[in-house]
This record gives structure tokens, C-alpha cells and sequence, in this order.
């Protein structure tokens, strides 16, 4: 839909980066408009983990994760290490950097929705210094062990939170009811906001244009649409449009929209009740959680599995209905932060029984995202010692 398309302007993180002398050298391989969790869904095919890239070339295809695989990739291969210190940009709706972070054994920053990672709520656990992690409460939310969960996973999460324990920390379990029902009620929101935000693609004043097929009835405006929708967005996008579209019906607007944001509302209302420092979005409340009671951060893992494999010719396509539904629950994991509007980081954990990178997340109250790095940093000092 955009091929050749030169924007005008840079967005608002990049002017920042390059006025800091940050060196932007490049586009990364991504899922068209950022749709998708395993990579599947880019015009210039996936993007192989390079953790499998093995001394004589070959690779054992698994996915880098998505949306923003290349960004990670080009991390973990070291290609952006000149420009910008080994860091890179990419887009995360509902886990886009955090799932290919854990995929690719990297480090992955959702920061708090709306602001500038580190600008807001400095000062929480002034005394968190070196690897003490005295004062410090970590929740562990038991929903995110579901039975899905791979089960070498576990482990290396449990040895993370026992060396956090030995620095300090007090590690306490915590429960997030509302988390099973995240992720339905987040594909009914992101795709009702992807069918709005890419209307304005419709072959007459924004994007490419498709011609039509010659006798083709153009009377309707609806079909000059038809056509250049149906050549110039992928199958991924076109599927997410047309179910947020219908969710945005009037038919369907109160039993699918609506009530996927009161699922959000309780979602991030599990968050507020659970953690100890208030959201500045929030109004002052009369009934404060108890500090003695609340956390200061939520740690789990990043992905229910290592990375999966890529489909090719021999297996499964990438357009048929299982493999699907299998790059949405990878999802499981990252969309509650997101629809909280949550800081997240990934930070490396280990490998599975497969040998393949496994990560951990650190979630902090909205405008944490300080404290969240802090830990974060701490979390990567600990795996020397596991």
C-alpha cells in the first residue's frame, strides 16, 4: 500500500534521537503497519531469529518475533552498534518489542503510553542502589503461569526470582483476575482502531491505487475501494479490518467494542489495586493501597514458548487458520501492559530445554519507567550469579 511512499516528516522519537547525535541508518523488517507477532505478515518475507544462525550459514529457521523482528534482529547481530550503541527502534502495540526481545535474547522497552521513557515519577526507592534491593516488592502474578506455559520456562524465571530475593527484594504472589479475558478484548479494540486509522487508504485521495479490471462496475464508490484494499493491504491486515469493522457496527458496537473496554477497565483496575505507587493518571484516591501491601513492580514471562518455528512449503502456511490463531496467543503475555498503558521491559533470562533464549518482564505502575529499568538492570547483573 505504501511502496515508494517518502513521509514528509520524521516522528516525534526520531527527531529526538537524531538531535541527541543519534544516527539513524535505516528501516527495519516489520509486520505490514506493525500487525502481527511472529513476522509472519512482511512484504519482504520474515525475519529469521539470527540466535539459530549457525558458522557455516545455515540457520535453523525460527521466528524473531514480531511486529518489529528486523529491529530485533539487528540488535542481536550487532548491525545498529555503530549508530546508535547497539539499540534500535520499533513499534509495540501489544507485546510488538517485548515478544521479539525474548525471542531474540535481547532487551525490549515498552515505556509508559504517552510519554518519554524516564521523564515522570523519579524518586521511587530512592535507596535502590547497587544490586540491594532492599525495600523493594515484587509481584508475581500467578495468572501468568497458565498451563499453556512451556514448561522449561518456569525455571529459569523461579532462579531470577530468587536472586532478586537474596538482593532484598521481597517477592510477593499477587492475582490479576481479569487477565484471561485480555487478550480477546485487546484484538477487538486494536482492530477496531487499525480499521479507522487505515480508512484513509481507499485508492482515491490517500495511498496506491489499483486500477480495476476493464467492465468493472464503478458507479460504486465502494468498489474503487474493494480494489485497492484487496491488492494493497496483506491478508493479516485485511482480516483485522474487516473484524474491526464489524466491531465497530452498530449491530456489534455494544456487545463486542464496548464491552472490550470495560475489559480494559477492569484490567487496568487489577493493576492500580495491586501495586503500591499510584498512577498519575489516576484522580487522587480516598482509600490509597496499602504500602506495606502493594508492589512496586510485576515480574513474569515474557512469551508462553522460546521462538517458534517459521512456517515453509512443507508445513503449515502462514495464511491458514491455525497458524493464525497461534501468533495471536503469543500475544498472551504482553497485552495487559498495553492495555493498561503500563511500562514493560524484557530483560534475557536464560535459555528453554531447547536452547533458545527465554525472557522475563518487569511492569511497573504507568510513569515508573525508571524504577522499572532500574530493575531491569539489576535482573541482568543476577544472571551471573544463577
Amino acid at each position: 500500500m505504501l511502496e515508494d511512499f517518502h513521509s514528509p516528516f520524521d516522528a516525534t522519537v526520531v527527531s529526538l534521537l537524531s538531535a541527541s547525535g543519534a544516527e539513524i541508518v535505516g528501516k527495519a523488517n516489520c509486520d505490514e503497519f506493525g500487525m502481527g507477532s511472529l513476522n509472519f505478515y512482511s512484504a519482504h518475507g520474515p525475519v529469521v531469529n539470527p540466535f539459530g544462525l549457525q558458522a557455516d550459514g545455515h540457520a535453523e529457521r525460527r521466528s524473531a518475533g514480531g511486529s518489529s523482528g528486523g529491529s530485533a534482529a539487528a540488535v542481536a547481530t550487532q548491525l545498529c552498534d555503530a549508530c546508535m550503541k547497539d539499540s534500535a527502534l520499533g513499534t509495540d502495540t501489544g507485546g510488538s518489542v517485548r515478544l521479539p526481545a525474548s525471542y531474540c535474547g535481547i532487551v525490549g522497552l515498552k515505556p509508559s503510553y504517552g510519554i518519554i521513557s524516564r521523564t515522570l515519577n523519579q524518586g521511587h526507592l530512592e535507596n535502590l542502589k547497587g544490586d540491594s534491593l532492599a525495600g523493594l516488592r515484587v509481584g508475581v502474578p500467578q495468572e501468568y503461569f497458565p498451563t499453556e506455559l512451556q514448561p522449561s520456562i518456569v525455571t529459569p524465571v523461579r532462579a531470577i526470582l530468587d536472586q532478586l530475593r537474596a538482593r532484598g527484594a521481597t517477592i510477593v504472589p499477587v492475582s490479576l483476575p481479569s487477565t484471561p479475558y485480555a487478550l480477546s478484548a485487546y484484538y477487538v479494540i486494536s482492530s477496531a482502531e487499525a480499521s479507522s486509522n487505515l480508512a484513509r487508504y481507499d485508492g482515491i485521495e490517500y495511498g496506491m491505487r489499483v486500477e480495476p479490471p476493464p467492465g468493472a462496475n464503478l458507479t460504486k464508490t465502494a468498489n474503487v475501494y474493494a480494489y485497492t484494499r484487496s491488492q494493497g493491504f496483506g491478508k493479516e491486515v485485511q482480516r483485522r479490518m474487516l473484524l474491526g469493522t464489524y466491531a465497530l457496527s452498530a449491530e456489534a458496537f455494544e456487545n463486542y467494542f464496548l464491552q472490550a473496554q470495560r475489559v480494559r477497565k477492569l484490567i487496568k483496575a487489577d493493576f492500580d489495586r495491586v501495586f503500591c505507587i499510584p498512577s498519575a493518571l489516576n484522580a487522587p484516591s480516598t482509600d490509597p493501597v496499602d504500602s506495606a501491601e502493594g508492589v512496586h513492580v510485576l515480574i513474569h514471562p515474557s512469551a508462553i514458548q522460546t521462538a517458534p518455528a517459521l512456517p515453509d512449503n512443507e508445513g503449515r502456511s502462514q495464511e491458514d487458520g491455525a497458524s493464525t490463531l497461534d501468533a495471536y496467543v503469543q500475544d498472551v503475555m504482553t497485552v495487559p501492559a498495553s492495555l493498561a498503558g503500563l511500562p514493560a521491559l524484557n530483560v534475557p533470562a536464560g535459555n528453554g530445554a531447547d536452547g533458545w533464549p527465554i525472557g522475563v518482564s518487569v511492569v511497573g505502575q504507568w510513569g515508573s519507567d525508571d524504577l522499572v529499568l532500574r530493575v531491569g538492570e539489576v535482573i541482568e547483573r543476577c544472571r551471573e550469579d544463577i
